[in-house]
């Protein structure tokens, strides 16, 4: 996948900074997620992120799992992260966990665009193999660990509230006809380039 646009998709898929994550499901969604447009999503996205991240911790810390880079030699995406992820247990992918667990809380949002959302999701978790940051075991536990966390979340009613006032944002936000924030062409054209 070097040198394809599905690369370029994956690395932007590596970059868990907001603002630039909480576009990743713009297309799916057909709506922006932007901090202006969908300040409630934007947030609840932002609190889930580290939820779920700090979920896959234990388990990171306890295999000790090395990344499959480290022992096939073959690059990466973010080679100037190299340092950093060789240090960070592999298994279970806690950028495969968040893409989940957001894709879950939009099924939620926006059932009517489930399929989308859900197949951007697995996408963002192939991502992490198409980065050579991942085993694919790594990928389905990491899935594991996004889903667990939601379903851990929804026992909140902070949480819940929060997700029925983003629901009514994004109904409002497509009231007003407004567009996705990323080049939906192109990430579709990636889309089409299968890891497997």
């Amino acid at each position: 996948m070097r040198g394809t646009p599905r690369f370029g998709l994956a690395l932007s898929d590596f970059d868990l900074s907001f603002p630039h994550a909480a576009g990743t499901f713009s297309c799916a969604l057909k709506a922006p997620v932007t901090e202006q447009d969908t300040p409630r999503l934007y947030r609840l996205l932002r609190r889930a992120m580290t939820d779920v991240a700090l979920s896959t911790y234990a388990a990171k810390n306890h295999y000790s799992r090395q990344r499959p880079f480290v022992l096939n030699k073959e690059p990466i995406c973010a080679p100037e992260k190299q340092a950093e992820l060789e240090k960070d247990g592999s298994y279970p992918s806690g950028h495969t966990a968040i893409g989940w667990a957001w894709a879950l809380i939009l099924t939620e949002i926006s059932p009517e665009q489930a399929d989308a959302i859900l197949a951007r999701s697995r996408a963002y978790g192939e991502s992490r193999n198409v980065c050579n940051h991942h085993w694919y075991s790594d990928v389905d536990w990491g899935r594991f660990m996004g889903a667990a966390t939601v379903a851990r979340l929804h026992a909140n009613p902070a949480f819940r509230a929060d997700l029925g006032a983003a629901k009514a944002e994004l109904a409002a936000v497509r009231d007003k006809g407004r567009n996705p924030t990323r080049d939906c062409s192109a990430e579709a054209a990636a889309l089409v380039l299968q890891p497997y």
